[in-house]
C-alpha cells in the first residue's frame, strides 16, 4: 500500500465509527480510536513543522542521526513494540472531535503532505532539525518520518478495532 494511500484509508476508516466508538476507552491507560488519530494528526503536524524549518534554514548542519534513528530509517520504520514516552511528554490526546473534524483534519494533513511531496527532495539535505530520539533530522527525513509514524500505529489500531467489536456487536 503506497503511503498516501495509507492515508486515506485511515481518513475513510473513519466512517466505521460512531461518536461512541470514536471516544470509547476500554482500560485505564489506553487511548480510544479518536486519540490515536488525534495522536498521529498532532505529530504529524509537529513533523511538517520541522520540515519548513529545514525548508528555511541557511547554517547546515553536519550532525547525524542516534543509532537508533540510523537503524529506524535502515529499517524503514519503527520496531513492532510499544513505545512508552516519558510522562511529560505522554499526556492523553485529545477525545472530543468528532468524526467530521477528524475527517477534515485528515484531509489537511493529506492536503498539507503533498504540498510538500515534490519539494523536500530539493531541500539541502545538511538543513536539519534535532529529534529528541532520532539525532539531526533532514527535511526527505522529517516527512517520512510522518509516514513511519502511522504505519507504526497500524497495529495499535488494529487493537482498538478489536475491542471496540467485542463491546459493541
Amino acid at each position: 500500500m503506497s503511503d498516501f494511500k495509507m492515508l486515506e484509508t485511515f481518513k475513510s476508516d473513519l466512517l466505521n465509527y460512531s461518536l461512541e466508538k470514536l471516544r470509547y476507552i476500554s482500560a485505564e491507560g489506553v487511548w480510544s480510536i479518536g486519540q490515536m488519530y488525534d495522536h498521529l494528526i498532532v505529530v504529524a503536524h509537529e513533523y511538517l513543522d520541522n520540515v519548513e524549518i529545514c525548508a528555511s534554514a541557511k547554517d547546515e548542519q553536519t550532525l547525524g542521526k542516534t543509532e537508533f534513528g540510523e537503524n529506524l530509517y535502515k529499517m524503514g520504520g519503527f520496531p513492532p513494540i510499544k513505545i512508552k514516552l516519558p510522562d511529560e511528554l505522554n499526556s492523553p490526546p485529545n477525545n472530543a472531535d468528532s468524526r467530521e473534524e477528524l475527517m477534515k483534519r485528515m484531509d489537511q494533513l493529506i492536503l498539507r503532505m503533498k504540498q510538500w511531496e515534490t519539494k523536500v527532495d530539493a531541500i539541502h539535505p545538511n538543513y536539519k532539525v534535532k529529534h529528541g530520539g532520532f539525532g539531526w533530522l533532514n527535511t526527505r527525513e522529517w516527512y517520512d518520518l510522518v509516514f513511519m509514524h502511522f504505519r507504526h500505529h497500524l497495529r495499535q489500531k488494529e487493537e482498538l478495532e478489536e475491542s471496540l467489536e467485542k463491546v459493541f456487536k
